[in-house]
């Protein structure tokens, strides 16, 4: 297993993998600017390469370059599929080399992305991820549902809440967290039970509830892009997937969960110099709740959630039709209208300070 850096790396990697494949790549783009990649992909087809690219359908402000990527690989002979739009965003990162060796990445084939933020790609050749890794490519590709076959594939959103609540449950001594936007309530209420159990936890990027009181700092001089978790040292989770609800149950993402002592360490290490980089500055939460963005978004938030409905007889008539009067289902009404409440009250607000500050909603990168 190799670790891919970012900024450091940069394209090398990538056109290194795709310059020495013998049989195939096939490869998921998001967003793509980098000419070197497209070029090693044109070069791999005239060396009588199998190259699939499997392109997203959308992307924010960034449509007409996918499709005039889609021309241009079409033209040097790519068989290039779209991907279906029945997600909220197909935000996924990923490469497979001659069906052998397997890249996932946090990162997209772009320059700000690659040279300009802090973001990891992962590369291994452990052959259930690989072959996991081709089950979904397939899939999306021929646009027919995947199931998750391996728990450490983490893919959203068939299976990364939880394999990520498994994950971060599983903290024994620390978590170090690098997201730019943590705001999934359950999520939040996880990493609470384990701070108060003793778990020392650390998180570079942001927390979108002031109520989690950790110590989260702002990455410094570089754009943070990364979602990678490391855990008690030994174990560590690098993928595309924020700890928001978006991102866990709307969009497709790919992760990977994995111990592997160099790379571990080495993670932990890089977390380590880029917390103290930051000075002390540690925030108690939250730092986005002092932006006029962010009130206005609290405010409209709290007034949306207050007008709704009360939600029992509507959960309770869903189950009854679901699974009929005779179940062995048991749900706390009360906890499911206070999730419910919760996930509305977020979603409203990414809504509105997206909408404040000139954002497309649900753009993450």
């Amino acid at each position: 297993m190799k670790l891919i850096v970012q900024p450091g790396d940069g394209v090398a990697p990538l056109v290194k993998g795709i310059s020495k494949a013998k049989s195939s790549v096939e490869i998921i783009i998001f967003r793509f600017d980098r000419g070197e990649i497209a070029k090693a992909l044109t070069e791999a087809v005239g060396r009588g390469i199998a190259v699939h690219a499997l392109i997203a359908y959308t992307n924010r402000g960034g449509e007409q370059n996918l499709r005039n990527l889609e021309m241009q690989l079409l033209a040097a002979g790519v068989t290039v599929s779209r991907t279906a739009d029945d997600l909220a965003r197909y935000h996924g990162k990923m490469m497979i080399i001659d069906r052998r060796e397997l890249y996932v990445l946090a990162f997209n084939f772009t320059l700000l992305d690659i040279e300009r933020s802090r973001s990891f790609g992962i590369v291994t050749s452990n052959r259930k991820l690989v072959q996991e890794a081709i089950r979904l490519f397939e899939a999306d590709t021929k646009r027919q549902p995947y199931s998750a076959g391996n728990p450490a594939f983490v893919v959203s959103p068939v299976n990364a809440r939880q394999q990520l609540s498994a994950f971060i449950k599983g903290a024994r001594k620390e978590l170090l967290i690098y997201d730019p936007e943590i705001s999934d309530a359950a999520m939040i209420r996880l990493l609470a039970e384990r701070s108060k159990a003793g778990v020392d936890i650390k998180i570079i990027g942001r927390v979108s509830r002031g109520r989690l009181q950790l110590p989260v700092r702002k990455l410094a001089q570089i754009r943070l892009h990364t979602r990678t978790t490391i855990r008690d040292g030994h174990q560590a989770f690098v993928g595309s997937q924020s700890l928001r609800e978006v991102e866990l149950g709307a969009r497709r993402e790919i992760g990977i969960i994995f111990r592997e002592p160099k790379v571990v360490s080495r993670l932990a290490k890089l977390f380590q110099e880029d917390w103290d980089a930051t000075g002390r500055r540690d925030e108690p939460g939250t730092e986005e709740e002092a932006t006029p963005a962010a009130r206005v978004a609290k405010r409209v938030a709290k007034v949306v959630a207050k007008e709704l409905p009360p939600l029992t007889p509507v959960l309770q008539g869903i189950v009854r039709e679901l699974v009929g009067t005779q179940t062995d289902v048991e749900l706390d009404a009360k906890e499911v209208e206070a999730t419910v409440k919760d996930a509305v009250k977020e979603a409203v607000r990414e809504v509105v300070r997206n909408a404040v500050e000139g954002i497309e909603p649900g753009e993450a990168g």
